[in-house]
């Protein structure tokens, strides 16, 4: 799970502004975050389902923002892309 302060600490990154919560980049780094929080979880416990589906969910949901991002603007798409190291 993401802390305040990780999530304080990614919308100054991020985001426009220190209220800027909606915009699909932050959106994207903290659910990227999150993944990586739940990834090195599943890696100790291996038969936590619940974990794994709540994983898988975020998965999407993060797929779902990079679509969107790519359709709206490529630049940003690539500038978020390279911020997080996602993509090889």
């Amino acid at each position: 799970m993401v802390t305040k302060q990780d999530k304080l600490d990614i919308i100054k990154e991020f985001g426009a502004n220190q209220n800027d919560t909606g915009s699909a980049e932050v959106q994207i780094a903290i659910l990227t975050k999150d993944i990586k929080n739940l990834t090195d979880h599943l890696n100790i416990h291996k038969k936590d389902i619940t974990s794994r589906r709540s994983l898988l969910k975020k998965v999407s949901q993060r797929r779902h923002f990079l679509n969107f991002l790519l359709k709206k603007d490529v630049n940003r798409y690539k500038t978020i892309i390279e911020k997080l190291s996602i993509r090889k």
